[in-house]
């Protein structure tokens, strides 16, 4: 078994290379990829040089991608456009459905893509139960809604 191992090293670098994406995976900050390329870049040299080779070519391929390629994906996917919402401040603009109706002046409950939120009403009116909102406004946790 080492035997096969030993002279089949790229196989192990390739699944190095997998679970080091499957991880990433869970993480989101593009730190672990840079590992993946690099066991993806020691699966390519695996059958042309040693393991001590190999292991370098791992941890040079992997420090470069960290100070070059991960900085460029970074800034792909997290952009830092001033219009950017995030959290509760997306909802603003998100329709829902009324789950537990708005008394007049008072709080119901407004369902939105899963979330139950506790909502008042934009005018002051009752909203229905069952009835199609839109958030203008979100205070804390309780959100203001309007009737569509």
């Amino acid at each position: 078994m080492i035997e096969y191992i030993s002279q089949n090293l790229w196989q192990l670098w390739a699944v190095i290379a997998v679970v080091c994406l499957i991880l990433e995976l869970t993480s989101g900050d593009f730190f672990i990829m840079c590992f993946a390329i690099g066991g993806a870049a020691a699966a390519l040299v695996s059958p042309f040089a040693n393991f001590y080779v190999q292991l370098a070519v791992f941890a040079v391929v992997s420090l470069i991608s960290i100070f070059t390629v991960r900085p460029v994906v970074l800034r792909w996917f997290h952009r830092n456009d001033p219009d950017r919402v995030s959290n509760a401040d997306a909802l603003i603009g998100r329709e829902g459905r009324v789950r537990e109706a708005v008394d007049e002046g008072g709080y119901g409950r407004v369902a939105i893509d899963g979330d139950v939120w506790k909502a008042c009403s934009a005018d002051g009116k009752a909203i229905a139960e069952g009835e199609r909102v839109r958030v203008v406004k979100r205070e804390s946790t309780i959100i203001t809604v309007e009737k569509l």
